[in-house]
């Protein structure tokens, strides 16, 4: 069965603690993506941010950083609480550096792959992974229809994982909605990000469905 990494950007952010112990049942984990205003032309959650909300859930939080220099990142993110460091692969020049930093502090570390970087561009990094993200819109925007090309994204990156007997997980993010959740389950994804689907539908009923599908 998919799991869900609960996106909370699609959450009520006057209200984030009680909206986090409402969805914790329904989650395996919380996703907040982290954008600084130049990576992607939004403002989103901030190192202060992760720690007021660690003491909320005792479910792991994962930090989605959109910024450029993620390295610079990784050290007050941990410090506030975050248990896996997602980073984008064409934000750095250095990824393997970046890998190693976040290792060094005993988190888990994720890749995310935007729409127009194919599957091949991980592979030298590959096994050095706990989450491979595959971005199905463009970063920053919500609301936006996945991407066609992501279940092929998904499949190639599943194969990728097995010929080489890796642990990877795979993460579909951007454009879940209950049309778009089948094709990447058939795909061969672990996880999905959804934000709306778990935020303004009923997320036990969602739940449900998504055992169902």
């Amino acid at each position: 069965m998919l799991k869900c990494s609960t996106s909370l950007w699609s959450a009520d952010l006057a209200n984030l603690a009680s909206e986090i112990r409402r969805v914790a049942p329904f989650s395996e984990m919380f996703h907040l993506d982290v954008a600084d205003g130049h990576y992607v032309k939004n403002l989103l959650f901030f190192p202060d941010q992760v720690r007021a909300l660690r003491p909320h859930t005792t479910l792991p939080l994962e930090v989605h950083l959109m910024t450029v220099n993620p390295l610079d990142w990784i050290e007050p993110f941990v410090d506030a609480g975050a248990d896996r460091v997602i980073f984008c692969l064409d934000a750095t020049g250095d990824p393997t550096g970046v890998i190693t930093a976040i290792k060094a502090r005993g988190k888990a570390v994720g890749v995310s792959l935007s729409i127009a970087q194919p599957v091949e561009a991980v592979m030298p990094i590959l096994d050095r992974l706990d989450t491979l993200t595959i971005i199905g819109t463009e970063l920053g925007i919500k609301g936006a229809s996945m991407d066609p090309r992501v279940p092929n994204k998904i499949r190639e990156a599943r194969k990728a994982i097995a010929k080489r007997n890796l642990s990877v997980e795979i993460q579909a993010d951007g454009g879940i909605r209950r049309e778009t959740v089948p094709l990447i389950k058939a795909a061969g994804a672990d996880y999905i990000v959804p934000g709306s689907l778990m935020f303004k539908e009923n997320p036990e009923t969602m739940r449900r469905w998504l055992a169902a599908c």
